[in-house]
């Protein structure tokens, strides 16, 4: 998923994805443990073992490695819970009928919202938005972002 650059839309300039780029070391991190929570979700892999190898292989600092893996395994600790909260808040979609890339950018926000609580809930929906703009389908971020405002309130 990450390389030097990602394009979100055909028409839209590239962000660069590499450590030092336009993306915020967090920003990168906060990919890399999507990335990490979908090849668990897809393949079985346990995610937090998959955030490390991903957060090494992009050359993140310490600092978002360590955050990469925290949100990686935080989410996976808490996923019957998270799922259970999702279902709630998006009713008419089954959670095994959410697209795996929503519903882990989902996953990935709650878990910061409500569990690590270190940035304003506002930043983590924009930063969820930008992820489902960049990795999920042209409806990911409306569906994204209607969901987390109704955590927030």
């Amino acid at each position: 998923m990450l390389g030097k650059a990602v394009w979100r839309q055909e028409d839209d300039p590239p962000v660069d994805w590499t450590p030092g780029g336009e993306a915020s070391g967090r920003r990168i991190a906060r990919a890399i443990a999507l990335q990490a929570l979908y090849e668990a979700d897809v393949i079985g892999h346990p995610a937090g073992p998959a955030a490390e190898r991903l957060a090494k292989n992009a050359g993140l600092r310490r600092r978002d490695a360590g955050f990469a893996v925290r949100l990686a395994r935080s989410v996976e600790e808490r996923r019957g819970k998270l799922d259970a909260r999702i279902a709630g808040l998006a009713p008419a979609w089954p959670i095994d009928q959410i697209a795996a890339v929503d519903r882990n950018i989902l996953r990935l926000a709650i878990v910061e919202l409500e569990y690590i609580g270190e940035t304003p809930g506002k930043v983590v929906v924009d930063e969820a938005v930008e992820l489902a703009k960049l990795f999920g389908s042209e409806a990911s971020q409306k569906f994204v972002n209607g969901v987390l405002g109704t955590v927030l309130g």
